[in-house]
């Protein structure tokens, strides 16, 4: 695409469109949609795996009407940047989702209740939508242009405000019965633990998840302003605050025994872990691979690689167009 000096009296998004270089052609070019309970993102990836246009708005906080005039607004701006015309779709949500209805019922955007999203973007883009949760779309992106390159068994996690994943086995998509498989979250690692939001008791979530991790530490003496998030926790472990390194200590712990619980049963070569709470590196990592040594020692995981993502906020999209890739029509 030639070089264009934009017109700032145009909307935002068509800007972004127009500024965007070297998109293939539609032979080549895959919707990617990823909706979140904060934000939506909408992009285009090549054949290849390449990101070549994304653009992020808030999810609003409106009616469902209100949520999908965002979706179907960022959709028709990426259709124009890519000429019109693209070969597949793929979403990544959250959940929960229903594959064989095509619909969606993400927890934290309640506006959303079997939301028939595949049928909408169909109908809004013209080519075959896949729909897929928002970890196993991670998983795919980390695969295909990521950390998990190579890996036919391969678990992706992301540790952030929740904990969830998804799954490539024999290097394929494993969606399960319903498309909820992987969501890793929700392994019971205390059975006598927390009471978790998904109604169960000593899940992962409840220890790891950034938010839970701060909880934990203000009620084990750990001072900081109202608003302090894992962020905030993570500078202060870095600085050597105690309490601070015990509550990454004890969720690495959580995230050790799921990878060692999900390695035994579905017989892994890697996993990669990404998130914000990931985003503390050595904090979570180091003793998240001791704890590990400990866990999983069975002769098939014993010595299973552990990896941060490298993708970042482009996993979830790469992912998508992955899934549409890899997907039948």
């Amino acid at each position: 695409m030639a070089a264009h000096t934009p017109d700032r009296s145009t909307p935002p998004h068509e800007r972004e469109a127009r500024e965007v270089r070297g998109v293939p052609g539609a032979a080549r070019t895959l919707l990617a949609v990823d909706i979140g309970g904060t934000k939506i993102a909408v992009g285009l990836v090549d054949g290849d795996g390449a990101l070549v246009h994304r653009v992020t708005r808030p999810t609003p906080a409106g009616d469902a009407e209100a949520v999908w005039r965002v979706v179907d607004s960022l959709s028709v701006a990426a259709l124009a940047v890519a000429g019109g015309a693209v070969c597949g779709v793929g979403v990544a949500s959250a959940g929960p989702i229903d594959v064989t209805a095509g619909t969606v019922s993400p927890i934290n955007i309640s506006q959303w209740q079997d939301f028939p999203i595949v049928d909408r973007l169909a109908a809004t883009v013209g080519a075959p939508v896949q729909l897929a949760g928002d970890g196993l779309c991670m998983a795919l992106g980390e695969r295909w242009r990521g950390a998990g390159q190579g890996a036919d068994f391969l678990l992706g996690i992301v540790v952030s405000t929740g904990v969830g994943g998804g799954l490539v086995l024999d290097g394929a998509p494993y969606r399960g019965r319903t498309g909820n498989a992987g969501h890793v979250g929700h392994v019971v690692v205390d059975p006598h633990g927390q009471r978790c939001a998904c109604g169960g008791r000593g899940c992962v979530e409840t220890i790891a998840a950034g938010p839970q991790m701060v909880q934990w530490a203000r009620r084990h003496g750990w001072v900081a302003p109202p608003d302090a998030d894992a962020r905030h926790l993570a500078d202060a472990a870095a600085e050597g605050d105690g309490v601070a390194l015990g509550a990454f200590e004890r969720g690495a712990e959580a995230v050790a025994a799921l990878i060692a619980s999900v390695g035994a049963v579905c017989d892994l070569d890697r996993v990669v872990v990404g998130g914000g709470v990931a985003n503390a590196g050595a904090l979570l990592f180091d003793p998240l691979r001791d704890a590990l040594r400990r866990y999983a020692t069975l002769s098939f995981i014993r010595g299973l690689e552990v990896l941060p993502a490298s993708l970042g906020g482009a996993a979830g999209l790469v992912g998508a167009a992955a899934l549409a890739l890899s997907s039948p029509s």
